[in-house]
């Protein structure tokens, strides 16, 4: 690509003066013109995911009230409560939810706090950082 002669100006704009990017720069003449008509003629690919067909399932839509697909699974399977497998069953990682996430809050209240101090911050911010303090103190 040839440089615009004043370098402050930056890359030429739309218009006559415009300079195509999406080609590579070429030394010889001709040569763009050439790889613009060789990049026009080569096939596209037809893999990857636009060319994939989307899957059965994804394209079907259970109706809110079509009866269960599961009929022998009680209703409260993944909860806490009633018959059925309880949130253990989600293998979700729980080992968080200790004093070590407690303790980072805790070092993160004062920067929060500034934040909510500052002129700029909404007012449901300074309401976070309100029940944040109220919880963790």
């Amino acid at each position: 690509m040839a440089e615009p002669m004043n370098p402050l100006a930056g890359k030429a704009g739309p218009g006559k003066f415009s300079v195509r990017e999406d080609l590579p720069p070429s030394k010889e003449y001709g040569e763009r013109k050439q790889m613009q008509e060789i990049i026009q003629g080569a096939p596209t690919s037809t893999t990857g995911a636009a060319a994939e067909p989307v899957r059965k399932s994804m394209t079907q839509v259970t109706p809110l009230f079509a009866p269960t697909e599961r009929p022998e699974e009680p209703i409260s399977a993944g909860a806490d409560f009633g018959p059925g497998v309880d949130s253990s069953a989600l293998m979700m990682n729980r080992s968080m939810d200790t004093t070590e996430d407690r303790n980072r809050l805790i070092s993160y209240l004062p920067a929060l706090e500034v934040a909510a101090q500052s002129p700029t911050s909404s007012q449901a911010f300074r309401n976070y950082v309100r029940m944040l303090r109220a919880q963790l103190l």
